[in-house]
């Protein structure tokens, strides 16, 4: 039993990863990036060929810096211009941007699937509970932890967090107080893209790398932020952690339908508290 419940701690943390980039772009943005999937995609696939020449932990920082430029980029060029479009607007030119993003691994990478190997430092098993639990995923488990305590620690202590928050709540308001609000969203898209291709580069050696990985973790992840609320970032950690358990869970008992139970959560919420868990009602 406890095995399976590191095993939904080690793919809730991934969602986490995943699912705060998506809440701090939107809660600074407006914009709800269905491009993050393939983010996560650059992310690993930058991570594979920087580990091939300069191993993993280089990866890791490479496909971190790499995706915060890019998210800089798209920025300038994207998401301050969807800022007060129409919805409708944004998930079409953001899908776009997923399928760019997808064409362009597959023009420089391949079609095929590509592994990345297990660092020297994480391989092996630790016992827990007389089973056998890969070092890996224990580092996945507390690399996210890492992410949701530095992440709460800027946003409380930091004068840009203070910032964040303020914006957030109010960015007529804070622009007002003579805060740089374009500076500001800058700086957390950048972080947001940066969040996806730390992710990227995490979940590499766990999964098999493809164009299309990204598109199965964005619709979970928009899952997690729809149950945890908009703009909440404790809402998507505690969304997070429980869809990774249901789904661990639901492998593991009950396949056919594991599929489906995030699916069915968010339906319930939804119903019960359209906000989310943790999100602002309007």
């Amino acid at each position: 039993m406890l095995i399976h419940i590191l095993n939904g701690l080690v793919y809730g943390g991934l969602l986490y990863l995943v699912a705060v980039g998506l809440v701090l772009i939107f809660g600074l943005r407006q914009v709800v990036n269905f491009a993050h999937g393939g983010l996560f995609m650059l992310g690993a696939y930058i991570a594979y060929a920087a580990i091939a020449v300069a191993g993993f932990w280089a990866g890791l920082v490479v496909a971190t810096l790499t995706l915060a430029v890019v998210g800089l980029a798209l920025d300038r060029t994207v998401f301050r211009q969807l800022q007060d479009q129409d919805p409708i607007v944004t998930v079409l030119v953001t899908f776009g941007l997923l399928l760019l993003l997808e064409d362009f691994v597959r023009t420089v990478w391949g079609r095929d699937n590509l592994t990345v190997a297990v660092p020297a430092l994480l391989q092996g098993t630790v016992s827990i509970a007389g089973s056998a639990f890969p070092v890996y995923r224990l580092f996945v488990i507390v690399a996210a932890a890492l992410v949701g305590v530095g992440l709460t620690l800027w946003l409380k202590t930091s004068r840009i967090g203070l910032y964040v928050r303020a914006f957030a709540a109010d960015p007529v308001t804070t622009g007002m107080q003579g805060v740089d609000t374009e500076r500001v969203s800058l700086a957390v898209v950048a972080i947001g893209a940066g969040l996806a291709g730390l992710s990227g580069a995490i979940a590499a050696p766990l999964l098999a790398l493809s164009p299309s990985m990204g598109g199965s973790i964005l619709i979970e992840s928009f899952i997690v932020v729809v149950i945890g609320g908009f703009g909440s970032f404790a809402g998507a950690l505690v969304a997070a952690l429980v869809i990774g358990q249901l789904q661990n869970f639901g492998i593991v008992f009950v396949p056919s339908i594991a599929s489906m139970v995030p699916f069915v959560l968010m339906i319930a919420i939804l119903i019960a508290r359209p906000s989310g868990l943790a999100g602002r009602a309007t």
